[in-house]
């Protein structure tokens, strides 16, 4: 069983950034597929961004509010999953889970990832 563990969440202003952080217990292939996930008061899970990465190539995704500000990264050899958030605004204010498991490269189906964090908080003023 694999355990994640998110961090790095807080208050900050609008315009300020923040990083999360992913500690996981393992990664169970040898295919790194991941993502981060979140959810605002009162609306549905939404995906932010989505990593896989084999030995030779790596693939991205990002929801389009986020594109161009939200950076997601793996470190393998510490197993963490990384979301670098720039330019926060208040939309953003959410509760962000890492999510690993996936199988093939864009996944956003919650259901293909098995793996869950308990969520750290993120809050953004204007």
């Amino acid at each position: 069983q694999v355990q994640l563990q998110e961090s790095g969440g807080g208050s900050v202003q609008a315009g300020m950034s923040l990083r999360l952080s992913c500690a996981a217990s393992a990664y169970t292939s040898h295919n790194f597929c991941a993502a981060w996930f979140r959810q605002a008061p009162g609306k549905e899970r939404e995906g932010v961004a989505t990593l896989y990465a084999s030995s030779t190539s790596s693939y991205a995704n990002y929801r389009d509010s986020v594109q161009g500000r939200f950076t997601i990264s793996q470190d393998k050899f510490k197993n963490t999953l990384y979301l670098q958030m720039n330019d926060l605004k208040a939309e953003d204010t959410a509760m962000y889970f890492c999510a690993s498991g996936c199988r093939r490269p864009g996944t956003w189906s919650e259901d293909s990832f098995p793996y869950w964090g308990q969520g750290t908080q993120v809050t953004v003023s204007s």
